[in-house]
C-alpha cells in the first residue's frame, strides 16, 4: 500500500510490474435523494404564509422509499487528482465490476492500473465467486485492498470522521 501510494506522489519511479495509474475507489450510501427543509423555492407555510394559500403540506421523515435509494461509486485518481463517479441502484460486484470496467477505459490497455479500495465484500474475490480476481489478471489491474482495521489507508473516504481525523493529522 505505502508503495503504491509513494508511486502516485511520484517519490518512487515504477519499476517493472508496479501499476502507472493508481485508483482510491469507495462506495457511498445509501444516498436520501429527498428535498430538506429549510431555504427553499416552495412557498412559506405556517402563520406566515400568505393570505387565502392553503398551508404547505408538512414533510414527513421517509419511512419508506418507494423510488428507492442511490448509491455513489467514487474513484480518485491520485497522480491526476482527478474525482470520477457513477451513481448506481446498487452496491453489488456486478456493479463494483461495471465501475472497474469504466476506470479501465481511462487509460491505455498497456498502462497497469491499480485500485485501491476497503474490504468490502464485492471488492474481494472468493471461493464461489472469483469475478474480481479474473477482471484484475485479464485487464493488466491490480486491486489492493485496506486492512480490516485500517479502512483510513483509502485517500477517497474524506466523510467518514475517522478519515477525517487522519487526514488532519497527516
Amino acid at each position: 500500500m505505502e508503495q503504491l501510494y509513494a508511486i502516485a506522489d511520484r517519490e518512487a519511479v515504477p519499476g517493472v510490474g508496479d501499476p502507472e495509474v493508481i485508483f482510491c475507489v469507495d462506495e457511498f450510501g445509501p444516498l436520501n435523494l429527498q428535498p430538506h427543509p429549510g431555504r427553499q423555492w416552495a412557498a412559506i407555510g405556517g402563520k406566515h404564509k400568505e393570505p387565502g394559500r392553503a398551508p404547505r403540506r408538512r414533510m414527513r421523515a421517509t419511512y419508506t422509499r418507494t423510488a428507492g435509494v442511490r448509491h455513489l461509486f467514487a474513484a480518485l485518481e491520485l497522480g491526476e487528482d482527478k474525482l470520477y463517479g457513477h451513481i448506481k441502484p446498487h452496491k453489488t460486484r456486478a456493479r463494483f465490476l461495471e465501475f472497474c470496467r469504466y476506470l479501465r477505459s481511462l487509460h491505455p490497455p498497456s498502462a497497469r492500473i491499480a485500485i485501491i479500495c476497503d474490504n468490502f465484500s464485492p471488492h474481494l474475490t472468493t471461493r464461489k465467486d472469483c469475478r474480481v480476481g479474473t477482471w484484475a489478471k485479464a485487464n493488466n489491474a491490480e486491486i489492493a485492498s485496506t486492512p480490516t482495521n485500517a479502512s483510513w489507508l483509502n485517500r477517497i473516504p474524506v466523510n467518514r470522521p475517522s478519515a477525517r481525523r487522519h487526514a488532519r493529522a497527516g
